[in-house]
């Protein structure tokens, strides 16, 4: 299992068309083969950042998910809309031992 955290600073006079454009992506994105969770967080001291979490059975699965149309919609929205470029960071969970 693998997380995407995409931490994103939206232009305040584009916050709108940016949760607009992320609603529909996030739509068609939990339907996704190999998608667990995907779900988009907004700073309670920031109102400009934005943060998406997603849950993936694998890293393969976010081949087609980059490639899908949905995605290519909501990136010309995002272009738009971001003030800085995005931070994307790939995670998976840590092996502790809680015993």
């Amino acid at each position: 299992m693998i997380y995407v955290v995409a931490t994103l600073s939206v232009k305040p006079e584009t916050r709108a068309e940016f949760i607009a454009g992320a609603t529909a992506c996030i739509k068609e994105t939990r339907k996704e083969p190999g998608n667990i969770a995907y779900d988009l967080h907004e700073s309670v001291t920031d109102s400009s950042k934005m943060v998406f979490v997603e849950q993936w059975e694998n890293a393969e699965a976010l081949v087609p998910h980059r490639a899908a149309d949905h995605m290519k919609a909501f990136g010309r929205i995002a272009v738009n809309c971001l003030a800085a470029p995005p931070k994307i960071e790939v995670i998976t969970p840590a092996k502790v031992d809680i015993r």
